[in-house]
C-alpha cells in the first residue's frame, strides 16, 4: 500500500467514536488520579498507570475491529453467543471469586470477566433475528418470544455470579433493540405490566439480603446511614459540595478523607462533581450525548437495517451505563454497580468500550470503504 492509498484511507476513515472516548478517557483519568493521589488511597495511587495500559489495549483491538467488514459480524453472531454463553456456565463452577461474587476467568495474570462480552454477542444475534421483519412491520408478542429468550438465557447465568447491575443491562439492551424495531403499543403496555410483576417476584425470591436492602437504602437512604446507605448519601454530600464550579482538582474531601469508598469504580461521577462542579458536569454530560448523536446519526445513515440495529445495541451499552451510573450516584436509581463508560476504573469494562467504538466504526467506514 503506498502513501496515496493511505492518505485516502486516512481521509474516509471515522475517527469520531475513538476521537469522542479519548476525550472522555482523559477527563476519566485525570479525576481516577486526583482521587487516588491521597494520604487515605495511597494503596491505589498505580491505578491511573494500570488504567492507561488497559486503555491502550483496548484502543489497538477497537482500531483492529474497524477494519473488520460488518457482514462478519452477521456471519459469526450465533457462534460467538454459544461460546459466551458456554463461558458463563463455566464461570459458574470454574470462575475466580472476589468480593463475594463469581465472575471472572483467570486466565494466567489475566482475569477475564465473560459478562462483559456477552453485551456485544447479545446485541449480534439480537440484530440478526429483527432483521427478518420489514423494518416498517411493528412487532407483536409472538415476534417477541424468542429474541426475549436470547437475551434471558446470559441474564439468569450472570445474576447467579450474581451480578445484577448487568444482567438488568442485558434485558435493557433487548429492550432497546426491541423498541427500535418498532413495538405496538399493546406489546409495550404487556411487556410494562410483565415487567413489573417479574420485578416483584424477583424481589421476593430471587435476590439475595444485601440486594434487597440496596433498594430500600434508595427509598430511605438514612434508614440505615452507616451501612447500606452510608455510600449514596456520601455521593450526595459529594455532589452537593461541589456547587458550581467544584472545589479544584485533588481537592475532593469524600477521597482525600476516604469518606466515599469505591471512589475509583462505582462513584467516580460524585468526585468528578465536587472537584468540577455542575459546569464541569455539564461539560462530560454534554461529551456523552454528543457520542449517543453519533450512534444515533450512523444508525439512520446505513443501508443494511442489520447494521442499523447493531448500531443502536451498542449504543444502548453506553447510554444505560452513563444513565445508570449517573442516577445511582446522585439517590435516583438503586446502587447496582455499573461502572461510568471511559471514567471508571476496570480493565473488562474498558476492553468493551474500546470494543464498541471499534464497531461502530467498522460500520461508519463500510460506507465509504468497504
Amino acid at each position: 500500500m503506498n502513501f496515496d492509498n493511505i492518505k485516502e484511507l486516512l481521509k474516509r476513515y471515522d475517527f469520531s467514536f475513538f476521537g469522542l472516548s479519548l476525550v472522555i478517557f482523559i477527563f476519566g483519568i485525570i479525576n481516577l488520579y486526583s482521587a487516588t493521589h491521597t494520604s487515605a488511597n495511597m494503596h491505589h495511587a498505580n491505578l491511573y498507570k494500570v488504567q492507561i495500559g488497559w486503555y491502550l489495549i483496548s484502543l489497538f483491538v477497537g482500531f483492529a475491529i474497524s477494519f473488520v467488514q460488518p457482514k462478519n459480524y452477521f456471519r459469526f453472531a450465533w457462534f460467538v453467543y454459544a461460546f459466551n454463553v458456554f463461558l458463563l456456565v463455566l464461570v459458574l463452577f470454574l470462575g475466580h471469586e472476589g468480593m463475594g461474587a463469581r465472575r471472572w476467568l483467570l486466565l494466567g495474570p489475566f482475569r477475564v470477566q465473560p459478562s462483559e462480552l456477552m453485551k456485544l454477542s447479545v446485541i449480534f444475534v439480537l440484530a440478526r433475528w429483527f432483521r427478518k421483519r420489514s423494518p416498517d412491520q411493528e412487532l407483536g408478542l409472538k415476534q417477541l418470544v424468542f429474541p426475549f429468550i436470547i437475551a434471558f438465557i446470559p441474564t439468569i447465568l450472570i445474576v447467579l455470579e450474581p451480578d445484577l447491575g448487568t444482567g438488568l443491562l442485558i434485558l435493557l439492551i433487548f429492550f432497546t433493540m426491541a423498541f427500535f424495531r418498532k413495538l405496538k403499543w399493546k406489546s409495550l403496555g404487556i411487556l410494562a405490566i410483565v415487567g413489573i410483576i417479574s420485578g416483584g417476584l424477583m424481589y421476593q425470591f430471587g435476590l439475595k439480603n444485601y440486594q434487597k436492602r440496596r433498594i430500600l437504602t434508595f427509598i430511605n437512604p438514612t434508614a440505615d446511614a452507616k451501612g447500606s446507605g452510608y455510600n449514596a448519601i456520601q455521593s450526595k454530600i459529594a455532589i452537593g459540595s461541589g456547587k458550581f464550579l467544584g472545589k479544584g482538582l485533588m481537592k475532593s474531601s469524600q477521597a482525600s478523607l476516604n469518606y466515599l469508598p469505591e471512589n475509583h469504580t462505582d462513584f467516580v461521577f460524585s468526585i468528578f462533581n465536587e472537584e468540577h462542579g455542575f459546569f464541569g458536569s455539564i461539560l462530560l454530560i454534554g461529551l456523552y450525548l454528543f457520542l449517543f448523536y453519533r450512534f444515533v446519526w450512523l444508525s439512520v445513515n446505513v443501508s443494511r437495517i442489520f447494521d442499523s440495529i447493531v448500531i443502536i445495541g451498542v449504543m444502548s451499552i453506553f447510554f444505560w451505563h452513563t444513565f445508570i451510573n449517573m442516577g445511582m450516584v446522585m439517590g435516583l436509581l438503586p446502587v447496582v454497580g455499573l461502572p461510568l463508560p471511559l471514567m471508571s476504573y476496570g480493565g473488562s469494562s474498558l476492553l468493551t468500550f474500546g470494543i464498541c467504538c471499534g464497531i461502530a466504526t467498522s460500520i461508519s467506514n463500510s460506507r465509504n470503504m468497504f
